[in-house]
């Protein structure tokens, strides 16, 4: 509780449907909007088969700080990266133009 008012939890896609009525805000997530989707695409796999970031990185053959990059939006993979990620969650890395 804060200033005697309750804590109410917002759910992720509440928080970004609220977001993105910001004009200014829409724009920048616009712009990054194939990178979020990946990142969510990624997350989302590794904790559908129950893989920590280190179990993951182990399959990948690298270090967990370079999938919390990744996770994070805080690195630029390669397609290979990309592809080697897939591989590692049982999944078929698709880029379609």
């Amino acid at each position: 509780m804060r200033d005697n008012v309750p804590y109410e939890p917002i759910s992720f896609d509440k928080a970004l449907k609220e977001a993105l009525k910001n004009p200014e805000f829409k724009k920048g997530y616009d712009e990054l909007e194939l990178e979020f989707s990946i990142i969510e695409q990624i997350i989302k796999r590794r904790l559908e088969k129950g893989l920590t970031q280190k179990q993951l990185a182990e399959k990948v053959g690298t270090k967990q700080s370079a999938i919390a990059r990744l996770e994070s939006g805080n690195s630029n993979p390669s397609v290979a990266f990309l592809d080697k990620i897939a591989k590692a969650l049982e999944s078929k890395l698709q880029i379609s133009l």
